[in-house]
């Protein structure tokens, strides 16, 4: 028996998503007095997953058994990486685009992750060993990676004025490729314990994220 798997419908059955789409860090981005010194704290702790993001989607390559889910996941990692022109890798347009907003680049590139953060990339690392915790991670990444890099723009925005952040902008160019060819991934038929998996791996990734969230809330007041 195989199991075809529907995002829409784990999504809205999945609390553990709901928690963190409901994360309190969000909504205080928008309403809360922010300083430049607590949006450096955000800014700075993200770049540890988006460095280390190629890597996972590289490993998921290389793990993935069948050649369309590694076509769809090439696609991103193409993507991500500039497509062969590293200008355009989102870790340099992020670097880039945030030394022009004011933020201080060895900071951004340099600061150390919090226990949270660590954990959060190992959490992605762990992931890329197996077929169905990368496919796991993978769409969940995807499917609610605009709501965080948004809260970022806003933060950025609220804090210097700029409103057109070129990491930002890129995101909101191509993150609907990345969910076509994430969701590309869901097409294969599982069984019913390999379905089950990976949606026990999205909920990790979630879970994970929670814990990035509440660390960036306690360490900046924002939502605390």
């Amino acid at each position: 028996m195989t199991a075809t798997l529907s995002l829409n419908d784990q999504l809205a059955e999945s609390a553990v998503y709901h928690a963190f789409r409901d994360h309190r860090f969000f909504a205080a981005v928008e309403t809360a007095d922010l300083t430049k010194e607590q949006a450096a704290v955000l800014i700075e702790q993200w770049w540890h997953p988006l460095h280390y993001f190629p890597t996972f989607l590289a490993r998921c390559v290389a793990v993935l058994p069948d050649i369309a889910s590694k076509s769809a996941i090439a696609r991103i990692l193409n993507q991500e990486a500039g497509g062969g022109r590293v200008e355009r890798a989102h870790e340099v347009i992020y670097a880039d685009s945030m030394d022009k907003c004011g933020f201080d680049r060895e900071r951004v590139t340099g600061t150390e992750p919090f226990e949270e953060t660590a954990a959060l990339v190992e959490g992605y690392r762990r992931a890329s060993e197996k077929r169905e915790s990368a496919i796991g991670f993978i769409f969940a990444t995807e499917t609610t990676d605009l709501l965080m890099v948004s809260s970022i723009g806003k933060a950025i925005a609220r804090v210097t004025g700029v409103t057109d952040n070129e990491w930002v902008a890129i995101h909101v160019e191509q993150e609907p490729d990345h969910v076509e060819e994430a969701n590309h991934t869901l097409m294969a038929d599982y069984s019913p314990e390999q379905a089950k998996e990976v949606f026990e791996a999205a909920d990790e990734m979630w879970r994970l994220w929670t814990r990035f969230f509440d660390r960036l809330s306690t360490e900046t007041g924002l939502g605390a």
